[in-house]
């Protein structure tokens, strides 16, 4: 067996990271920047009062309260050239340009308009640049916005959009091609036939695809023929960037996915038996030299793991992700985590949920055979158990979240554990 690091670096490093397209900012959220972006310009570009009130010399009100003349009225997007000479007050408006002569705001809350608003009593001294907003405070000309390889979140296009970027450089995602084999394999409603099951693997792992912002092509449920098989996968590779497959890559006779990959890659075909439960088995290729195949495991609960744990990563390396395996969270088991030594990795399906003191806890979501897919979608998270006899309730216990949307919250604090 081989170990799931070693599994994944050998799959990663197969992986091309693809060329890079301009996209206008709103077809980027969530790409991967693939340059640097330098501001070209100062955000603010001009200083502007931060709150409403008043702009002016904060020497002038030293020894506040101080009575002061109001001699003009600014709002934002005033382009006029206002002053505040001595002694004198402007009422302002946040985010409007700070007159010239003026060097801080006085909250109007600590103000008292007299004389039908001619006048304004300030009641508080207020320092040098209070309530300010200096050009560049935010953004510098010339600074680094964004650094390569950032994944361009909704605030990221924000700061883009106000340095007058309109579109910027991504990677672009990997066209991904998917397919289920197995003549037992059918779809839709209506009457089985003895022996044939639905497919329930590709509408999981369109989902999956989906949900990464990979364009998927479905080339639907292949039969146990190694000849359409192979001519399914060469229409991939023209077409896709990878292609993601699940069944036909254990020991059987008509696991075909395995003999024609085999037959098509020679030693660019790697055909792995991982040191984890569920997903053991496992096929990864390079059809071509360049296009990776990820050969998942039939069983359906596997199939989602191997995904998760292979094909995810490679993917996101593929996107220009930096951050590639998702991070494993400390978590308290509420009840015992149980396994039997085996010198694999177990992955156990749980629910996770946070107490009232913030701690993460988990339990088990139902049966953990590779077939009970219904158990996978009652989890939101995978309890990761080292090789041997698993945790005891109240020990701590890593976690995979796989849907943070659905983290509940009321489980008992930790303290309820000695």
């Amino acid at each position: 067996m081989i170990s799931l690091e070693e599994a994944r670096e050998l799959i990663v490093s197969a992986c091309p990271i693809l060329e890079g397209e301009r996209r206008p900012l709103r077809a980027a959220l969530g790409r991967v920047s693939a340059a640097a972006i330098v501001s070209g310009e100062d955000v603010p570009p001009f200083s502007t009062s931060s709150m409403d009130g008043f702009a002016l010399r904060s020497a002038d009100v030293a020894r506040a309260p101080v009575l002061l003349p109001v001699v003009d009225s600014v709002m934002a997007g005033d382009g006029r050239a206002v002053e505040v000479g001595p002694g004198q007050a402007v009422r302002i408006m946040t985010g409007a340009p700070l007159p010239d002569g003026a060097d801080a705001v006085c909250m109007v809350e600590r103000t008292r308009v007299e004389d039908d608003g001619r006048a304004v009593l300030v009641e508080v001294a207020v320092g040098l640049g209070t309530a300010v907003r200096l050009p560049g405070s935010d953004i510098a000309a010339g600074s680094e916005v964004v650094p390569a390889g950032t994944v361009l979140s909704e605030a990221y296009l924000g700061v883009l959009a106000r340095i007058g970027v309109e579109s910027v450089e991504v990677h672009r995602p990997p066209t991904v091609g998917l397919l289920s084999t197995g003549d037992e394999l059918r779809e839709g409603s209506g009457s089985l036939p003895r022996g044939a099951i639905r497919d329930g693997n590709r509408p999981v792992l369109a989902a999956l695809l989906e949900g990464a912002g990979y364009p998927i092509v479905d080339y639907g449920i292949i039969p146990d023929d190694a000849a359409t098989l192979r001519k399914t996968i060469e229409r991939a590779a023209n077409r896709c960037d990878a292609l993601v497959t699940s069944g036909g890559v254990s020991v059987g006779d008509l696991d075909i996915v395995r003999i024609v990959l085999q037959d098509m890659c020679g030693p660019q075909m790697h055909w792995m038996q991982v040191a984890i439960r569920p997903a053991k088995p496992l096929a990864f290729a390079l059809v071509d030299g360049r296009v990776p195949v990820f050969g998942l495991p039939g069983n359906p609960v596997s199939s989602m793991v191997s995904f998760q744990l292979f094909a995810r990563p490679a993917l996101r390396k593929m996107a220009g992700h930096s951050q590639l395996v998702q991070p494993a969270l400390s978590a308290i088991a509420d009840v015992d985590l149980t396994r039997e030594p085996d010198g694999k990795t177990h992955f156990t399906r749980v629910v996770a949920e946070v107490d009232s003191a913030g701690h993460l806890h988990v339990r088990p979501s139902g049966g953990q055979d590779s077939h009970q897919l219904l158990a996978m979608a009652q989890a939101n998270g995978l309890a990761v158990l080292p090789e041997g006899t698993g945790v005891r309730a109240g020990e701590p216990v890593d976690v995979l979240l796989l849907d943070p949307d659905r983290l509940g919250f009321g489980a008992p604090p930790s303290a309820a554990f000695p």
